[in-house]
């Protein structure tokens, strides 16, 4: 095997392994480094398995509605928790293995271990233990004009939430353990946090959900905040913002959660703490500071093109900063690839970023929220539109939510959108696509939606910021 490549990218989630295959189309030599298994965390322990739990738990909120729906079950529906937890690994088995076939279809040489700079164009890689405790790879020198660092994250860890796997886990251990706690306290209610809840709620764990912020998914718009508040209490789900951990103490099997507010202290007991209070790069043992890489609150240091300062160096994905979403990384990663063959590219705009979350109803945005477009000082134009308004989503018993436009009052162009509601995850890429397109509210109202479609709510909250309304 050869140890001179012209693009080695180390970590192979998604941003890792399509930069890679981008790198082979463009006819450069490739090769990865992979500490522990392919596909990284959003394929073995992230995004997938996470969806394929999230499905279980939809399946089983389904069946205890069916009677609104003119259905009737005989006997219960009872989630057999290790079972849920099984499928989902096969699901993550199933697309670490698709992208064992991508490597070797795009003929990219992979190399099992870890890898660290010793120098620009330079890496040694050295035996690693992957998530299964198996310990892979060997030692190697390998050269290449350009590396690609893509080696994402992982949870961070506070120190009144010291994360020991078994009383207090971090998404990992929520994602793989078989034994079921009784009651859950998860700290943290952005995406990870909320979408856990759901799922835990709906295995029949009892759930409280805090927030160090005034609003659970803070960083969504307002409205989106209190929506998905409301859902959650109305399923039993307990929900505590303004409130910090300050400590937590083991009472024989009970957990003792010391939580602190502006309004009171009071001390939550539970059998299990999950943290969900953000993720920190994995930027230790690289070599970064031996070859003059700088970081910054834990994250590589890059430019809108993701090179660091080190020449033939890049840094793409989660462990180059916010937002760290598998769908920037990809982007961003192939962005890179281009421009290193000489590609004319564009700098990728962070504002046209769609985020999704999970739970149910789901969430997803893009562009500016309306506060912060008022905070740009843009002079704008809000519209919203009720699920409980579509015809689609009352036949489909989804009716809590709706979606937000907020258009320029002046220039008429779509600054941002967010929907919370079932399926908002797959309405997004319209709002993604029109504003790349740079549209207008001209465009949307012009453009014939399918009818009944959740797709026509987009049209109608549209239609309500420009002083149109029809169906509501």
């Amino acid at each position: 095997m050869s140890d001179t490549f012209d693009v080695i990218v180390v970590g192979t989630g998604p941003g890792g392994y399509e930069t890679a295959i981008r790198a082979t189309q463009l006819g450069f030599k490739t090769a990865v480094v992979e500490k522990n298994k392919l596909g990284g965390v959003c394929l073995n322990v992230g995004c997938i398995p996470t969806k394929a739990l999230l499905k279980s738990a939809e399946l089983v909120s389904y069946t205890n509605n069916l009677s609104s729906y003119g259905l009737e079950l005989d006997g219960t529906v009872r989630a057999d928790f290790p079972k849920v937890i099984d499928r989902s690994r096969k699901v993550a088995q199933k697309m670490n293995g698709g992208v064992q076939f991508l490597m070797k279809k795009n003929n990219i040489e992979v190399v099992f271990g870890h890898a660290k700079l010793t120098g620009s164009g330079f890496l040694s890689v050295t035996p690693s233990v992957d998530m299964d405790g198996k310990q892979i790879g060997s030692e190697r020198k390998l050269q290449a004009k350009h590396i690609i660092l893509a080696t994402g994250a992982r949870a961070r860890e506070i120190p009144p939430l010291p994360i020991d796997g078994e009383r207090i886990i971090d998404y990992k251990g929520a994602m793989i353990q078989k034994t079921q706690p009784a009651r859950l306290l998860i700290a943290g209610a952005g995406a990870i946090g909320v979408e856990f809840a759901y799922f835990y709620h709906h295995m029949g764990t009892q759930v409280h959900l805090v927030e160090l912020q005034d609003r659970i998914v803070p960083i969504e718009d307002a409205d989106v905040s209190k929506q998905l508040a409301r859902s959650f209490k109305k399923a039993g789900i307990k929900v505590s913002t303004g409130a910090t951990v300050e400590r937590v103490e083991e009472d024989g099997k009970t957990l003792k959660v010391h939580l602190k507010s502006s309004r009171k202290n009071e001390i939550i007991e539970v059998d299990q703490v999950l943290s969900s209070v953000g993720i920190t790069g994995n930027i230790e043992d690289l070599g970064l500071e031996e070859v003059g890489i700088e970081t910054e609150r834990g994250f590589i240091k890059t430019d809108n093109l993701s090179r660091t300062r080190v020449r033939g160096i890049y840094a793409i994905g989660d462990v180059a900063g916010p937002p760290w979403l598998a769908h920037k990384a990809s982007h961003e990663g192939i962005l890179c690839v281009e421009n290193i063959a000489g590609k004319q590219v564009h700098a990728l705009d962070k504002k046209n970023i769609p985020g999704c979350t999970y739970c149910q109803p789901q969430i997803a945005s893009v562009g500016y929220t309306e506060s912060a477009a008022r905070e740009e000082g843009y002079e704008i134009k809000v519209g919203k539109f009720p699920f409980s308004a579509s015809g689609k989503a009352s036949a489909a018993g989804h009716t809590d939510g709706f979606v937000k436009v907020i258009y320029d009052a002046k220039y008429g162009e779509l600054l941002g959108c967010h929907v919370i509601g079932h399926d908002a995850t797959e309405l997004i890429a319209e709002v993604v696509t029109a504003r790349t397109l740079e549209t207008t509210y001209h465009e949307i109202l012009d453009a014939v939606h399918p009818h009944p479609t959740l797709s026509e709510t987009i049209m109608e909250a549209t239609r309500d910021a420009m002083g149109q309304s029809i169906n509501i």
